[in-house]
C-alpha cells in the first residue's frame, strides 16, 4: 500500500442498533466518554440472522466506530451497559493501514492515552 501507514494500534468496531435514536445514543455516549474518535451511522440496513433457533430478519442501523485497541474493553462495557439487545453485535476489526493524516487525527482524537 503505497503511502499508507501502519494502523495496527487501531480497530474499527461494528455495532448494530434497532433504530437511529438508539444508535445516536450509543455513538454520542462513546464519543463523550472518549472511547472512540469517530462513529458513522448507516441507517436502513436489513439484517438476517439466527436467534433462539429461528431465522429472523429486521431493519437495523449499523454503527461503525474507530478507536484505539487499548479502549476496546471499555467500549465493549459501554455498549453492553447501554444497548437494548440481550446480545448486541460488537465486532472489532483490526485496522491494517491508513493515510498518515487520518491516523494522526485518529491518534489525537481517540488514541491511546
Amino acid at each position: 500500500m503505497a503511502g499508507m501507514n501502519d494502523g495496527s494500534e487501531f480497530s474499527v468496531v461494528l455495532v448494530t442498533a434497532p433504530d437511529l435514536e438508539t444508535a445516536r445514543v450509543l455513538a454520542r455516549g462513546a464519543l463523550a466518554a472518549r472511547l472512540v474518535a469517530c462513529a458513522n451511522l448507516i441507517p436502513q440496513i436489513e439484517s438476517h440472522y439466527w436467534w433462539q433457533g429461528r431465522l429472523e430478519s429486521g431493519g437495523e442501523v449499523l454503527i461503525v466506530m474507530k478507536t484505539a485497541k487499548t479502549r476496546l474493553d471499555a467500549l465493549e462495557a459501554h455498549v453492553l451497559d447501554h444497548h437494548p439487545y440481550d446480545t448486541p453485535e460488537i465486532v472489532a476489526l483490526s485496522l491494517a493501514a491508513g493515510t498518515a493524516r487520518y491516523l494522526d487525527w485518529l491518534r489525537a482524537s481517540g488514541g491511546p492515552q
